[in-house]
């Protein structure tokens, strides 16, 4: 990834690369097209691996010069052993996961830290479109209710629950709107949730 494609990195992207620490080993999960792991290399000297399902995707992250194993998330994290990575990576994919609390739980088994965000069912489109009796459609959640990979709905506070019943504490906790924090009313006014934890 070149310097000017790095610095076109989507904003939230952005943002949660600032909670990645200097040089850090990196697992990716989900990893997508591989443009993070892609810009925390080439920015902060971080090191790692993408996992992936799609071959199309798996593709364009050899593309983008990351490392990229093929690997469906829902059997575990078992190819890596305990503490293998400082941080791991589980970017608007958690929600696509069969087992959410399995998959939560290797991720912070392999890892020091770990970063997560998902779309925010109770962000205040998507609560009125319920309300109209229609099932949200947004940046965040960009499918119909027939096409939609995410098998898992969460808000805000349902994940801050569940990273407490599998042992993981939450150093911090941001809602975003196009890349950016929301200080009032986060859970109303973020369509995107994002968590930092740690054991």
């Amino acid at each position: 990834m070149t310097p000017q494609e790095s610095a076109t990195l989507r904003a939230d992207l952005a943002f949660i690369a600032n909670w990645v620490k200097q040089g850090a080993h990196v697992l990716d999960v989900g990893c997508g097209d591989g443009a993070m792991l892609a810009h925390l290399q080439a920015a902060k000297h971080c090191t790692g691996y993408g996992i992936e399902i799609e071959d199309d995707r798996v593709l364009a992250s050899t593309k983008n010069g990351i490392n990229v194993i093929q690997h469906d998330m829902n059997s575990g994290l078992g190819l890596f052993p305990d503490g293998a990575f400082d941080t791991v990576l589980c970017l608007s994919a958690l929600q696509m996961m069969e087992n959410v609390e399995g998959v939560l739980k290797d991720i912070a088994r392999v890892g020091g830290e770990a970063i997560v965000s998902f779309p925010n069912f109770a962000f205040w489109t998507h609560r009125l479109s319920l309300l109209c009796g229609r099932m949200p459609v947004s940046k965040s959640l960009p499918y119909e209710w027939y096409d939609t990979p995410n098998l898992r709905c969460a808000t805000i506070g349902d994940f801050s629950e569940l990273a407490n019943h599998v042992g993981l504490r939450v150093l911090d906790c941001v809602a975003l709107k196009d890349g950016k924090p929301v200080h009032f009313l986060p859970n109303l006014r973020g369509s995107l949730a994002v968590f930092r934890l740690g054991k």
